[in-house]
């Protein structure tokens, strides 16, 4: 079995916007730094879009690989992270449609955006990370993959329990539906917004996948307990560790999600 790669989600709690969260490149660097040292590889952040200096400031303290979120976003809103050379993109597979506490989402993502992204991430050589949030998600990765427009390992990120009309419910039968559908050649995370959590992460962590944790997805420790994204990230470890999954280290998890090393 892979090591485990472990994404830190220190951003803004979407259903909780209470939860403190590092809102600048300085704070969000230093963030990243503590959940690097508790685990995770891959640092999953919003940059409060000051994307090029946060994606400076981040490597300024740590090697840990950023993964620039808000797929929301119009594709020409988003090509600082192609031209600052972050190491991967959250792409979503469908319509965006959400409903948080504070703001709803509601955002038509094309098959032609989507061979439009393949193209850049190709050109720039950064990682595509897919959003997979339904059975119709899977079927736009297909199309992609039939299209000769991506090369494996395909980055996927299965989806569970954000409200809207792309929500699915938090089950392990719906995790086990879900990643029986997958291509091969898929390295497959999850992301669980909610109190079930626990159950989808240690199915993940036994299955060979792969775990999304932070204050973006759920800000509450096992106590119930608010608290920052690197001791969700030490927890997760600790639960790991548990069951017998060697952490990924950046260097495992570049070699696994594709990425070329650095020369």
């Amino acid at each position: 079995m892979q090591p485990l790669i472990i994404i830190a989600t220190p951003n803004i709690s979407w259903l909780n916007p209470d939860v403190d969260y590092p809102r600048t490149p300085e704070t969000i660097a230093e963030e990243a730094r503590l959940c690097r040292e508790n685990g995770a590889a891959i640092l999953h952040t919003h940059a409060e879009n000051r994307w090029a200096e946060t994606i400076r400031a981040v490597r300024s303290k740590t090697d840990i690989l950023i993964q620039c979120g808000m797929s929301s976003l119009p594709l020409a809103e988003r090509m600082e992270v192609f031209e600052h050379h972050a190491d991967m993109i959250s792409v979503i597979l469908n319509h965006h449609d959400e409903a948080f506490a504070l703001t709803e989402t509601s955002v038509l993502h094309s098959r032609q955006e989507l061979a439009e992204y393949a193209g850049l991430c190709q050109q720039h050589q950064v990682v595509p990370e897919f959003e997979v949030w339904h059975a119709g998600s899977i079927w736009n990765l297909n199309f992609l993959i039939e299209k000769k427009l991506l090369k494996p390992p395909y980055v996927t990120t299965l989806f569970f329990g954000w409200p809207g009309g792309t929500w699915s419910p938090a089950t392990l039968e719906e995790y086990q539906y879900r990643r029986a559908l997958m291509p091969e050649g898929c390295v497959c995370n999850v992301s669980i917004m909610g109190a079930g959590q626990l159950e989808i992460l240690a199915a993940a962590i036994l299955a060979g996948d792969h775990v999304r944790v932070g204050t973006e997805d759920y800000p509450f420790d096992h106590r119930g307990h608010v608290v920052p994204t690197h001791e969700l990230v030490r927890e997760t470890a600790g639960m790991a560790r548990a069951l017998n999954r060697e952490l990924a280290t950046v260097s495992q998890a570049r070699q696994m999600i594709g990425l070329q090393e650095e020369p």
